[in-house]
């Protein structure tokens, strides 16, 4: 801890949790992933969720352009990026407005109070400044004239005053550095990296402004309390602070150099699936090639492409984008081409709320396609989950020649977490085999197949392999156009056969506590973290309740129905109004109770907590 000339208190916590909010253009997303980053590199679980507006250019000052960022970071292992906010950094009032809900009670609340003008007030909607009005009182407030401090700072560093207010973040970022105790060095470190090269003065000005907050923290009197969270225990290895997109696209490549594949992603912009394309573009080194197609039908259609071409086809999008593709994606069922299929879900229907997480299209998933169209689907349940995920999905792919959708969540995507990173050697190698030139005489069959119903994968090209793929249903064995009824109920049947194989390839489903008891939890995707935290709070308060999270949602694990039926009550919390809950219903006859949320925020804790003790 640095030096103070004003004597200040230390208070120790296990944890803490911290929301920057601001203008779409205050640089809240900065200020929120290098205080993660920090945070991550002295030694602490962390986990994150970035709030972004809908609107790209929202007005500023108002309510619909505010931005925000939360970090949860403790000593001990977390899984959520917290239920309630221990202090809030409110860069005007319009973020005040929309974000002091969260904030608990004696919390501290950090406000820039040169923006609490008569305009920026009007637009959050105040009828008087709570600055002064005493609506504050059960907060530690701290009112500080960010604005004002930070012109001051970069005065000697010829900036335009435009310039100078967008340093503000760092101000802000300097203060709560201080207030948590985290060290300059590694945000001076990424601002010499980011501008030191191309905008000196720039990376000057944000370097003096950041330390001004930090010194501001520690000279003023007003604030007396810093607090401090020592580092967690987490299992031995080499960490790195990673996002979910970022996950799933280093899972992806991982998965193409395990496989010897060249990998192609066809796809085209969408929140929040653009960073998987982003990612994926800075790789070329890896033998990645992205194509940006004019839309999502052409993005579909060239991973088809590619697939049949030998690559490891790959499209990512979501809900909107996915049922663009679903033609698309019968011609890669009847095909039966490996492939994955990337949906990140967002609020819906339509444009709904882009920005937003839910997780609304499991059903889209089941049955959002044309005809008895079976697809296998696997969903992350956390950021660095996304990385296993991934790899997971292709080899599906690859070993029953299907293409299989991968569902992940914009909280997971944008989410971020303390990851593990293995060793080259731990991760396995996932076969791929191609068929070899057939002897003179002998007639290649495409649609031939193996043990596990799978069809031999021929590369266009290869000598004595001549075949062609269409839309068209398939004779069996041939592959030749068939409109034969019966040979197209036997198609279908083999087809969705081939699916439900795959529970016969994946692990036994696991629990988190007792095999038997009042309550089962049944969890799918992002609300994995605040399903386990709530679990395993209700086990310390002696509740006989377990954890079931699936990964594996069609085929479901074949143990599935049996730990089911072992408990008095199955809760499943959702983001949606009932879709997994819907399909335990009508597969295992289980009488499940429901937990739905569609607010476009993940579960909180508390939320979950609530209904095991009401059940139990």
């Amino acid at each position: 801890m640095a030096n103070s000339t004003v004597s200040k208190s230390v208070s120790n916590l296990l944890e803490a949790t911290v929301r920057f909010c601001g203008d779409s253009g205050d640089g809240m997303q900065l200020a929120g992933t290098q205080f993660t980053n920090t945070s991550a590199l002295i030694g602490n679980d962390v986990a994150t969720f970035p709030d972004f507006p809908a609107e790209i250019r929202a007005p500023r000052g108002t309510k619909a352009g505010v931005s925000g960022f939360q970090i949860h970071f403790s000593s001990n292992e977390i899984y959520t990026p917290g239920d309630t906010v221990d202090a809030l950094v409110a860069m005007n009032p319009a973020a005040l407005a929309t974000n002091l809900a969260d904030l608990r009670d004696g919390g501290v609340l950090l406000v820039n109070k040169d923006s609490f003008e008569k305009k920026g007030l009007e637009q959050a909607g105040y009828q008087s400044n709570p600055l002064e009005d005493g609506s504050l009182k059960k907060y530690k407030i701290h009112s500080v004239e960010m604005t004002k401090l930070t012109r001051l700072a970069v005065q000697d560093c010829s900036l335009s005053q435009k310039e100078a207010d967008r340093c503000r973040n760092f101000f802000a970022m300097g203060l709560v550095f201080w207030l948590y105790d985290r060290p300059l060095e590694p945000t001076l470190r990424f601002i010499e990296q980011k501008f030191g090269a191309k905008v000196p003065q720039v990376a000057q000005a944000n370097s003096l402004v950041l330390k001004k907050g930090f010194h501001y923290g520690e000279t003023v009197e007003a604030i007396s309390t810093q607090y401090h969270v020592d580092a967690a225990q987490l299992p031995p290895g080499t960490y790195r602070n990673i996002m979910g997109n970022v996950a799933l696209a280093w899972g992806l490549i991982t998965a193409a150099q395990k496989s010897e594949r060249r990998l192609f992603l066809g796809a085209y912009p969408i929140t929040p699936a653009s960073t998987i394309l982003e990612e994926l573009a800075r790789h070329k080194n890896f033998d990645v090639l992205t194509f940006q197609a004019e839309d999502e039908i052409a993005a579909m259609t060239a991973t088809i492409g590619a697939s049949f071409a030998g690559a490891m086809g790959v499209t990512a999008s979501s809900g909107p984008g996915i049922a663009l593709k679903g033609e698309g994606m019968g011609l890669a069922v009847i095909t039966e081409l490996p492939m994955v299929v990337i949906n990140v879900q967002r609020g819906g229907p339509s444009t709904g709320l882009p920005t937003k997480t839910e997780q609304a299209d499991l059903l889209q998933a089941m049955f959002g396609r044309n005809g008895e169209c079976p697809m296998p689907i696997v969903a992350a349940r956390s950021p660095g989950d996304c990385f296993d995920v991934a790899q997971e999905a292709w080899r599906l792919a690859v070993r029953y020649m299907t293409p299989v959708l991968l569902l992940t969540d914009g909280y997971v995507a944008n989410g971020s977490e303390p990851w593990r990173i293995p060793e080259v050697a731990e991760i396995p190698k996932i076969p791929v085999e191609h068929p070899a030139p057939l002897n003179d005489g002998d007639l290649y069959q495409p649609y031939q197949r193996n043990e596990r119903l799978s069809r031999p994968w021929a590369v266009p090209g290869t000598p004595t392999l001549e075949h062609r793929l269409g839309g068209l249903e398939k004779q069996d064995i041939t592959g030749n156009v068939s409109y034969d009824p019966v040979n197209h109920e036997h198609m279908c049947r083999l087809r969705a056969k081939k699916v439900a194989n795959i529970a016969d390839d994946i692990p036994l489903q696991d629990l988190d506590g007792p095999d038997t008891g009042e309550v089962l939890v049944l969890s799918w995707g992002g609300p994995y973290g605040a399903c386990a935290t709530a679990v395993h709070q209700a086990q310390a308060a002696g509740k006989k309740v377990s954890h079931c999270h699936l990964r594996y949602l069609n085929p479901f694990p074949k143990n599935l129905g049996q730990i089911l039926q072992r408990f008095g009550k199955v809760l499943v919390p959702e983001l949606n109004l009932g879709q997994l809950d819907l399909m335990i219903r009508s597969r295992f006859m289980i009488d499940t109770v429901g937990l739905h949320k569609i607010q476009g925020k993940p579960f909180a804790v508390a939320e979950i907590l609530a209904k095991i003790e009401e059940l139990a």
